[in-house]
């Protein structure tokens, strides 16, 4: 009924207008979309292949002030990118924009149409639809207002996923499979298939543990995003919050101990790469040295410019422990900061 109601919507604009018609969310993903009757441009041929357009294009159309309209406006063709004249009106409710209807009519629909007001009750429609949608909902759920989340929580009392056990995925890039909840680079699913989905998705991706209750959606969303910082600087290319093991720990560490600081300089990034593999092999000179295809005795001379730039005695525990740590919360920190 979902996807049915907004095809309906879009169709009636169609049949209303007398033009081809694509409904979109305020994020370009493809909605619906009315049949066919003439040529495609690269843009709208784009759109309901890949169910979305590139940043080029939202840039674009962005740039007419559509996000900000409250009534139809046109977009002119761009001849460089071969896309044609499009009307545009604003699927808004309560004051917001949450997508657009667009009519591939190169220009023969005046915006003093009479029939545009009637159009526009539909796209007004199509505004709450949105609203209402489960991604838009997923989105209060990440909120930072409380009231908000709570509100989303109660919007989807009634999903499927409402009385089970859930992951929250985090994984930029990816494009949101047909029947999962999601929005943005963040998707929610059932735990027991998190994993596998996210092997399928063809990026590097981060999984929460599990979770009931959509109230705790954003703590879960928290996880991920760590994980998926491991993911991209250790494991790859994804990574799951139960299985992080000590990485755990490094969500509370505070900025480097001031030992370790002079080590996280790129000049010196040699050293840390050749101390941070010693330790990763448990201090074994050997294997060390053959990890980084070296001699020896560099291994050796390095690892003496270690102790003097930081003062650590690698022969202590509790020193190496330090460093070891301190390395890989480097190694994190400096993925979030990518």
């Amino acid at each position: 009924m979902y996807e049915r109601d907004f095809q309906e919507l879009t169709d009636a604009v169609s049949d209303l207008l007398g033009a081809p018609a694509t409904l979109e969310d305020r994020d370009f993903r493809l909605v619906a979309f009315a049949a066919q009757h003439g040529d495609l441009d690269p843009v709208r041929l784009g759109s309901i292949l890949r169910r979305g357009s590139d940043a080029r294009v939202r840039a674009w159309f962005e740039s007419f002030g559509i996000a900000r309209a409250t009534v139809p406006l046109r977009t002119p063709a761009d001849p460089v990118a071969g896309t044609k004249a499009r009307l545009c009106l604003p699927a808004r409710h309560r004051g917001v924009t949450y997508g657009y209807l667009w009519l591939l009519d190169e220009g023969e629909i005046g915006l003093d149409d009479p029939r545009l007001g009637a159009a526009m009750e539909l796209a007004a429609e199509s505004g709450a639809k949105l609203a209402a949608s489960p991604s838009r909902a997923l989105e209060g759920l990440l909120s930072a207002a409380q009231e908000e989340r709570a509100a989303a929580a109660a919007m989807l009392a009634g999903h499927p996923l409402a009385g089970t056990a859930y992951a929250v995925l985090y994984a930029p890039g990816a494009q949101i499979p047909a029947g999962v909840l999601g929005t943005g680079d963040v998707l929610v699913l059932r735990a027991a298939e998190a994993r596998e989905t996210a092997a399928r998705l063809g990026v590097i991706a981060g999984v929460s543990g599990p979770r009931r209750g959509f109230a705790l959606a954003r703590e879960a969303l928290e996880e991920a995003k760590f994980a998926h910082r491991v993911a991209r600087t250790v494991s790859g290319p994804v990574a799951a919050w139960a299985d992080l093991g000590p990485y755990r720990m490094l969500t509370a560490l505070p900025e480097p101990d001031p030992a370790v600081a002079p080590l996280l300089d790129p000049a010196h990034a040699a050293l840390r790469e050749t101390v941070e593999t010693y330790l990763d092999e448990a201090g074994n000179a050997q294997r060390t040295a053959a990890a980084l295809t070296i001699h020896r005795q560099t291994l050796y001379y390095r690892l003496g410019r270690v102790t003097a730039l930081t003062g650590l005695d690698l022969d202590s525990g509790a020193d190496r422990l330090l460093l070891h740590t301190s390395l890989k919360a480097a190694r994190l920190r400096g993925a979030q900061d990518r």
